[in-house]
């Protein structure tokens, strides 16, 4: 985590231990590990977490957040381990250390951020490829950390701040929206969904104002012949969104879910949440990125259709 400058959240730090130090922390496991899943999970006694994925690695976060202790496996890949990490890990620090991260990948437009909010397989990280593929830039694939901005320039809104610089793609995908061969590293030993690294061209290494939420219709609810539609949420809808796409729900305990009603009613209060629902079709892609662009600022709509006709759609 960041420890000074404009990117300052809080303060993590990261240890490596040997497999005898998980071994210990097991044993005294309050609540069993997902038997049916790669991916276990416990509390233990002191309040601290443990979380393991197989094939990846197992990390210990500590009581406050402060701490995250880990260890790779062997068979993983370094890009991998540091995937979840920085985000499925980090997610447990975060929350331990007061923030409400929410799970979105967000594009940089006009110096803003834009997030889009969906489950696992809704397709951020595909659609934001279709926003780098027009020269657009990344802030975070995945996982979307928010923070009211106290200076006063910029009182009273709320900072989306930046993540590792990759992004997460399927083979197609990566080579029919960023044109080349992709050169990435496999998530895990039973995906083919891979790791590829952004460049400095592509990132934005600084928390940027948060411009709007979208929150992705699942591909289940839309058929190929549907049609791109962005609407604004009621307030209670928006708030409902957000909690559904909060990164991390294993931690429930009544000050989290205080905060979590707190923090979350606060930022619909100044920023409602957006539907998009759109057809899952990667050659429909354009059309939805310049649909969001003239939602974003309707004055681009003739630049939103300029640019959708010189891509050829």
């Amino acid at each position: 985590m960041p420890t000074d400058g404009p990117g300052h959240l809080a303060t993590i730090e990261l240890r490596i231990a040997p497999d005898f130090y998980f071994t210990d922390a097991q044993r005294e496991l309050t609540a069993d590990p997902d038997s049916d899943s790669r991916y276990q999970f416990g509390g233990l006694p002191d309040q601290s977490s443990y979380v393991r994925w197989e094939g990846v690695g197992e990390f210990l976060v500590s009581s406050r957040g402060h701490q995250i202790t880990a260890r790779r496996f062997e068979e993983a890949s370094q890009e991998s381990f540091q995937v979840y990490l920085l985000g499925q890990a980090l997610s447990f620090a975060l929350v331990k250390c007061g923030f409400e991260p929410l799970h979105a990948t967000t594009v940089v437009v006009n110096g803003e951020a834009v997030a889009f909010l969906g489950e696992s397989g809704f397709g951020k990280s595909t659609l934001a490829a279709c926003f780098l593929e027009a020269g657009y830039g990344i802030l975070t694939d995945d996982l979307l950390v928010l923070k009211k901005e106290s200076v006063k320039k910029n009182a009273g809104v709320f900072m989306a701040y930046p993540g590792p610089p990759r992004i997460k793609l399927f083979p197609n995908d990566a080579r029919r929206l960023l044109g080349n061969t992709p050169h990435g590293v496999a998530m895990n030993s039973e995906s083919t969904k891979l790791i590829l690294p952004l460049s400095s061209l592509h990132l934005s290494r600084a928390p940027l104002p948060l411009r709007a939420l979208y929150a992705l219709s699942g591909p289940q609810e839309v058929s190929r012949k549907s049609g791109i539609h962005i609407s604004v949420l009621p307030p209670r809808e928006s708030f409902m969104a957000l909690v559904r796409h909060t990164f991390n729900s294993r931690i429930v305990h009544s000050a989290r879910l205080e905060r979590q009603f707190k923090q979350m009613s606060q930022v619909v209060s100044e920023m409602p949440v957006r539907t998009l629902t759109y057809p899952r079709v990667l050659a429909q892609l354009r059309k939805v990125r310049n649909a969001i662009l003239a939602d974003l600022n309707p004055a681009d709509l003739n630049l939103a259709d300029r640019q959708q006709a010189a891509c050829g759609d």
